[in-house]
């Protein structure tokens, strides 16, 4: 144990002899979850609009105003034919075109009902998708009020009412689904990167011979290795989490203990793979290239973080079974968002766990071999 200690005690002083590591312990995962934080949102705001008014009556003017009044839509154009409407849609002045046909006014007044067409720049699905229903639901509220403010009209609305209750995010905001993804993504980037180029380093400097030749036996000098990065993921932890709530206003409803506690079990598994790409690399360059390739980036992609796991093929889904990150999304955002508890969250703590032990394995078989 003492030699396990003493070996922990000179990773932190490498470390601290190192000027150039500790602004990149300190300042970049407080700067990461700034940009990455304000960067990641998926809402959809100001939307240009072009209106093309064929009408020109009290309900279509109503109409317009509606979409004018809403903070998701932005009045770019308005048009005096279609033609104009199309040339500012595809120049990318407007994203969106309403047409208000001419009988407009005269349907609703009649009682028939009216129609109004949408025509969306599909260009940018993602923003199309949600810029539409956007529009949708503007009408569709529209559509409420006349039907409430009529007099004429026997039902006082819709004969099916839906009322709506958002559970957990009840403003819909997207920054508070991506924040604890970012913080996830953070924790794998440095624990990564920092364990497999410390490593490195040591072949490169030639110190990791020394160590080898030391009474050291060879768990003690993994664990010597790697437990000063634990510590170091725990103050990234901390950090993030602080930056969250200064800046975002966003904390935990869950328990900060159970979420230190289960971000280890990720730390367990990426400490692992900066331990394996240590072992297949000879510089650190390479130590860099392999980390991105062959675990940070089909994480970031197989994982949900950037695209729902959902949509994926049936073979491109398996495959995010292998993903640790796919695992701690949701229990960070289950903790995060939820306030869930390990009731909850142990049916994904166990694969967490398990790709966690055999990565670990994996990584010890093969420095095993190194140190032969």
């Amino acid at each position: 144990m003492s030699r396990i200690r003493c070996m922990i005690t000179k990773e932190f002083q490498q470390l601290r002899r190192d000027r150039r590591m500790r602004p990149i312990l300190i300042i970049a995962p407080v700067m990461q979850i700034l940009i990455l934080g304000y960067a990641a949102d998926t809402e959809v705001r100001d939307v240009p609009l072009a209106i093309y008014d064929q009408d020109s009556s009290q309900q279509s003017r109503a109409l317009a105003q509606a979409f004018v009044s809403s903070r998701s839509f932005l009045v770019a154009d308005r048009s005096s034919s279609f033609g104009e409407m199309e040339a500012a849609i595809t120049g990318g002045h407007s994203e969106i075109g309403l047409v208000i046909p001419p009988s407009f006014g005269a349907d609703l007044e009649s009682g028939r009902g009216a129609q109004i067409q949408l025509l969306v720049d599909g260009t940018r699905s993602n923003t199309a998708t949600v810029a539409m229903a956007y529009a949708t639901a503007t009408a569709t509220s529209f559509a409420r009020r006349l039907i409430a403010s009529a007099t004429t009209i026997g039902a006082a609305g819709p004969a099916v009412e839906a009322r709506t209750r958002v559970w957990y995010n009840p403003d819909l905001k997207s920054r508070r689904f991506m924040i604890p993804g970012v913080f996830a993504l953070l924790i794998m980037v440095f624990t990564v990167i920092l364990t497999s180029l410390a490593i490195v380093k040591e072949k490169e400097i030639g110190t990791l011979e020394q160590l080898i030749v030391t009474p050291l036996a060879r768990h003690e000098l993994i664990i010597g290795k790697l437990a000063p990065f634990v510590i170091i993921s725990l103050v990234i932890i901390t950090l993030t989490l602080g930056a969250s709530w200064l800046f975002f206003g966003i904390v935990p409803r869950g328990s900060l203990g159970l979420l230190y506690a289960l971000s280890l079990a990720l730390v367990l598994s990426t400490l692992g793979m900066g331990l394996l790409v240590s072992t297949i690399s000879r510089n650190q360059q390479q130590a860099m290239m392999f980390s991105i390739f062959l675990f940070m980036f089909p994480m970031m992609i197989l994982s949900g973080f950037v695209f729902p796991i959902e949509n994926m093929p049936a073979p491109i889904r398996a495959l995010t079974y292998l993903m640790p990150l796919r695992y701690y999304l949701i229990i960070i955002r289950g903790i995060f968002l939820k306030g869930s508890d390990l009731s909850v969250l142990w049916p994904q703590l166990l694969p967490l766990l398990g790709i966690g032990t055999a990565v670990i394995g994996i990584s010890i078989a093969r420095f095993h071999k190194q140190l032969d």
